[in-house]
């Protein structure tokens, strides 16, 4: 247990300084004015999570997964997680949970950070 807790814990700064330098690239090379970092990292730390995911079952490689699925990917983006399950819950033919799983996901984190900014500048405006 310790081990995979340590295995995350490198995996998820190494994603995290990997996701800020990913952001900075595509923040010089596009401008502000839209995420487009955070797009970017959404889209290839998905694509990453789904090819880590048969490559592991693959080879017998599951072992690496606190490293790699949960520290560094979760690091990088926690939407990979987010796409695996949808795309999981889609692979059992659970469409209405996937349906629901996203509008809940998406809607509620939105919605969510909206309150909280609305709760804080109550508590701090």
């Amino acid at each position: 247990m310790l081990i995979s807790v340590f295995q995350v814990a490198v995996g998820g700064s190494m994603g995290a300084v990997a996701r800020y330098l990913a952001s900075l690239a595509v923040l010089r090379a596009l401008g502000p004015g839209f995420p487009w970092g955070v797009v970017v990292v959404n889209i290839v730390g998905s694509f990453l999570m789904g090819v880590f995911v048969i490559w592991a079952a693959q080879k017998s490689m599951t072992h690496l997964s606190p490293f790699i699925m949960t520290g560094l990917l979760g690091g990088f983006t926690t939407f990979s997680a987010f796409s695996l399950d949808t795309v999981t819950l889609i692979e059992r033919g659970q469409f209405g949970s996937a349906s629901l799983y996203v509008v809940l996901s998406v809607s509620g984190a939105v919605g969510a950070l909206f309150v909280g900014i609305l709760a804080a500048r109550g508590i701090w405006g």
